[in-house]
C-alpha cells in the first residue's frame, strides 16, 4: 500500500517500480457502513481519467467484485473482477515473507550483514556491505542508492523513446545494484529512512545464497502454492501477462500530456525482487489475510514484521509491510505497487477480517487513496 501508495512512481506520470513519499492525511470520516463510498470513489477516478479499476473487497459480509471504466481503449472492452496485472512493489512483502520464514527455520540472521551473503557486491562510492544488514534492506533504513532513481536508467525505461527500444530487455541484478553502486548512498546505514528499490534486488540475492534457489522458486513454494494463489506468478524475464488481463496504458512522459502508449508487454526483469510479481484481486486479499492471521510467519516474525520506521503522522514502514491508519481511526496494514501502466493498492485490517485490493491499469493519474478510505471509512 504506500503510506498510502506504498509511496507510489518513480515520476510523477510513470509509475515505474519506485515508489514515493507518503500522503498527508485526509480529514475525518464517518465510519463505514456499505461499499456505495468506495463505487463512489471508484467513478470519481474515472472521471479523472484513470482507464480502468478492477477491485475487490472482502469483510464479514463476504466478497464484493467492482469494475470501472475500460481495459482495452481500442476495444471499449470493460475491466473484469478477474484482472491478473503487474503488482509492481506489492513483490515486496512476499520477499520480505520469504527472509522471515528462513530466519524462523535458523537458516540466516537479519542482522547479518549483506556483505556475509553478497561478499563484494554492495561495495563503491561510499557504499559497504559489511556495515549494511539484511533487515536495514528490509525496512528502508539501508540508505543504498534507488537504482530506479537514476537519470540514464530513467531515460531507458520510463520514457517513450527509451521504453519502446528497451521493453523487451533483460536486466540483471548485479547489473542494476551496479547502478546503484555509481551513486553516493542517501546517508549511513540506520540513520534515516529511504524508499529504495535497490534493497529488494538484494533481498532476492540473498534468497538466492541462503537456499540455493531463485528467490521466485522458493515464493511460489512457501506462498504461492500453499495458499492456493492461482492468479499469482514471477514471470522473470516473460514480457506476456497471463490472461484474463486488460491492456495496461502509460505516457511514458513527465508530464500527464500527449501520447497514451500500451505498456501491457514488457521484460519484468528491470524490477526483480523489488517489483515483478503479477497477481489478482483475490489473491492479494487472501494474501494479505493470512499473513496479518499469522498463517505464514510465526508470531516472532510477525512482529517484526510489523515493528516499523514511523513516517512521520503518516504511519510506518516495517519489513515490506506498511501500516496506516485511516481517518476514521482503522488501522490498515499492506503495501502498493507501481509499474509501467499499473498502480495497485492492497491492504487489510490487522486481524485479517477486512480486506482490500484494487488495480488501476493507468498510471498518470488517479487518487488510489481516496478508494482505501472510502472502503474502510465511508458512510
Amino acid at each position: 500500500m504506500s503510506v498510502r501508495t506504498a509511496l507510489v512512481a518513480a515520476t510523477a506520470v510513470v509509475a515505474a517500480v519506485a515508489l514515493a513519499a507518503p500522503v498527508a492525511a485526509a480529514a475525518p470520516a464517518a465510519p463505514r457502513a456499505g461499499h456505495d463510498a468506495t463505487r463512489a470513489a471508484m467513478d470519481a477516478n474515472i472521471r479523472d481519467g484513470v482507464v480502468g479499476i478492477a477491485l475487490q473487497a472482502k469483510d464479514a459480509r463476504g466478497v464484493w467484485k467492482a469494475t470501472a471504466g475500460k481495459g482495452d481503449l481500442r476495444t471499449g472492452e470493460p475491466r473484469t473482477a478477474r484482472d491478473r496485472f503487474r503488482a509492481g512493489s506489492i513483490t515486496k512483502t512476499f520477499v520480505a515473507t520469504v527472509l522471515l520464514q528462513l530466519e524462523a527455520e535458523g537458516r540466516l540472521s537479519l542482522d547479518a550483514t549483506v556483505d556475509r551473503w553478497l561478499p563484494g557486491l554492495v561495495r563503491g562510492n561510499g557504499h559497504d556491505g559489511r556495515r549494511v544488514t539484511v533487515r536495514q534492506l528490509l525496512n528502508h533504513t539501508s540508505g543504498i542508492y534507488n537504482y530506479t532513481t537514476d537519470e540514464q536508467l530513467g531515460r531507458d525505461l520510463f520514457l517513450a523513446d527509451g521504453f519502446l527500444k528497451n521493453r523487451y530487455r533483460t536486466h540483471t541484478p548485479p547489473q542494476l545494484v551496479g547502478i546503484a553502486m555509481r551513486h553516493e548512498p542517501d546517508f549511513a546505514p540506520g540513520t534515516d529512512w529511504n524508499y529504495s528499490n535497490t534493497n529488494y534486488l538484494l533481498a532476492g540475492l540473498v534468497i538466492e545464497k541462503v537456499t540455493g534457489n531463485p528467490y521466485g522458486r522458493e515464493i511460489r513454494a512457501r506462498i504461492i502454492e500453499p495458499l492456493g494463489l492461482r492468479g499469482t506468478g514471477l514471470p522473470g524475464t516473460s514480457p506476456s501477462l497471463p490472461g484474463p488481463h486488460s491492456r495496461a496504458y502509460s505516457k511514458l512522459a513527465e508530464t500527464a500530456e500527449g501520447k497514451t502508449y500500451d505498456v501491457t508487454r514488457l521484460n519484468p526483469s528491470m524490477a526483480g525482487a523489488a517489483g515483478e510479481l503479477v497477481s489478482s484481486p483475490e489473491d492479494l486479499n487472501r494474501f494479505y489475510s493470512a499473513l496479518l492471521r499469522g498463517r505464514l510467519l510465526p508470531k516472532k516474525q510477525l512482529d517484526a514484521m510489523k515493528t516499523t520506521v514511523p513516517l512521520g503522522d503518516q504511519g510506518g514502514y516495517g519489513l515490506g509491510l506498511i501500516e496506516q491508519t485511516l481517518s476514521c481511526g482503522v488501522r490498515v496494514w499492506g503495501h502498493g505497487g507501481g509499474i509501467h501502466g499499473s498502480l495497485s493498492e492492497a491492504v487489510t485490517t490487522a486481524d485479517g477480517r477486512h480486506s482490500l485490493t484494487f488495480n488501476l491499469n493507468s498510471d498518470w493519474t488517479g487518487n488510489s487513496q481516496a478508494i482505501v478510505e472510502a472502503e474502510f471509512c465511508g458512510e
